[in-house]
């Protein structure tokens, strides 16, 4: 049975020759040049072998269609959030499934702003891709150019939120895992304009991703080796596309992605307060450290920009995502892995501390992750009202799926967990932090039973 393809506020992910097919990148161009009616679109895609192919036809399709397309090659997702912004576009597309299996690939779809499409604009893109494909007439057709500009700006901006000196004068040597995605060239220029003495681990764009897509621990025993090897300060993981980081300290220990937005929200709150914004499935080391600053803090929906929507809208300080995702807007508001890399240096350099001392002051908490697989269309919601009924006397939140925090006494008190359909793969995902690992165990357990 074929991979059904997902479609939400995340995008259009489906595996290549099954749902990610000739029709849907005929549809969803077509659907897209209208939604920007016929605007300058910016196309970005990460280093996956099928991105070319499918980037050349999108190409295509948006230009036969009127728009003037801009190709700016292998980049990272924000780096194709900010070229809609630098260039003015009316909008952008990102051709990469992200976190997903080398054999999907996927449309993440930008505004004018430089932010992915709201759920209302989505929905409103979605309806397009059932009107009749549009072509222009041979004397209306758009143009392709190319750009190559992209890493350049985008270096910039994270260059002017972050003291370049300081952090050059610390000369620290750096293991990178580009995952052979789209950070391996730019994360590398902006490592060496940081004076780091780099050491490239899987930085080649074109050869296959050498590990599990997403930068989670049990992906990152090369990296931490390396870090081990070379005596490094620090070791950075990218996911294919760029926009999430995770990080192994000194000791050659993964950190947990968990604790990227955690480090980033210490340092700038630590410089200046503000809210923060994270969704409901990150950590509460985050919430805690908000509370230590005298900082407000607020949780939304799982999915990049419904962080940003909040952010946006409530003028925040800084905010993402627990998968590694940090997002600030002093850059611009998007998930960015550069941005990440350039903060914890900052922060290393400032504090003169090795990254297991920072993160050793930091509240911890041990989390659970794990997820079942599960028919998108056949999702019964009836289930989490079940759950839901059980646990009547807890502080509930239903505004996506359902989270549980444990307020009432009983083993689970001081605890959370989240439970909800994922929006970029065909599987229900259960979330549970504990004050210690046996807590989160034992909620993580509880919970996965009733789902398998």
């Amino acid at each position: 049975m074929a991979t059904p393809l997902m479609m939400s506020v995340s995008g259009i992910r489906g595996v290549v020759g099954e749902t990610m097919t000739p029709e849907l990148i005929l549809r969803a161009g077509s659907a897209f040049a209208r939604y920007v009616k016929g605007g300058t679109v910016v196309i970005g895609r990460d280093s996956r072998p099928t991105g070319e192919a499918i980037s050349r036809g999108m190409q295509s399709v948006l230009a036969l269609a009127g728009c003037d397309v801009v190709d700016i090659g292998i980049v990272p997702t924000p780096t194709v959030q900010v070229m809609v912004e630098e260039l003015g576009a009316a909008g952008g597309i990102v051709i990469s499934a992200s976190h997903n299996p080398i054999q999907w690939n996927a449309f993440k779809l930008i505004n004018r702003t430089g932010a992915f499409l709201t759920g209302t604009e989505i929905n409103r893109y979605f309806s397009m891709m059932d009107m009749p494909v549009q072509s222009k007439p041979w004397d209306r057709v758009g143009t392709i150019t190319g750009n190559t500009e992209s890493h350049r700006i985008h270096i910039q901006k994270v260059l002017s939120v972050i003291n370049r000196s300081s952090i050059k004068k610390k000369k620290f040597t750096v293991v990178l895992d580009s995952v052979n995605g789209a950070g391996s060239v730019i994360t590398p220029e902006l490592l060496e304009q940081l004076g780091c003495r780099l050491i490239p681990l899987f930085c080649d764009p074109g050869r296959p991703f050498p590990r599990g897509a997403e930068p989670l621990p049990e992906n990152l025993k090369a990296l931490a080796a390396a870090v081990k090897k070379h005596g490094a300060d620090i070791g950075f993981a990218q996911d294919p596309d760029a926009d999430r980081l995770a990080i192994v300290d000194e000791h050659g220990r993964p950190i947990g992605e968990e604790l990227t937005v955690s480090l980033a929200t210490e340092h700038l709150l630590s410089k200046e307060p503000g809210l923060v914004v994270v969704n409901l499935s990150t950590t509460k080391t985050v919430e805690a450290i908000a509370r230590s600053h005298g900082a407000r803090f607020l949780r939304a929906k799982v999915g990049e920009i419904n962080v940003v929507e909040e952010m946006r809208k409530k003028k925040a300080r800084i905010g993402g995502e627990g998968n590694g995702g940090v997002i600030s807007p002093e850059v611009h508001l998007g998930r960015d892995s550069l941005v990440g890399i350039g903060y914890v240096l900052d922060m290393m350099a400032r504090r003169k501390k090795t990254i297991s001392g920072i993160v050793a002051s930091l509240p911890r908490f041990a989390m659970r992750k794990g997820k079942v697989s599960f028919d998108p269309s056949a999702f019964d919601s009836s289930s989490l009202e079940k759950i839901r009924a059980d646990f009547t006397g807890e502080k509930i939140s239903d505004i996506d799926g359902l989270r549980i925090d444990f307020v009432k006494s009983g083993p689970f008190k001081g605890g959370w967990v989240h439970l909800r359909p994922s929006n970029t793969e065909p599987v229900f995902r259960i979330i549970a932090e504990g004050e210690d690992s046996d807590q989160a165990d034992a909620i993580y357990g509880h919970f996965q039973r009733i789902f398998s």
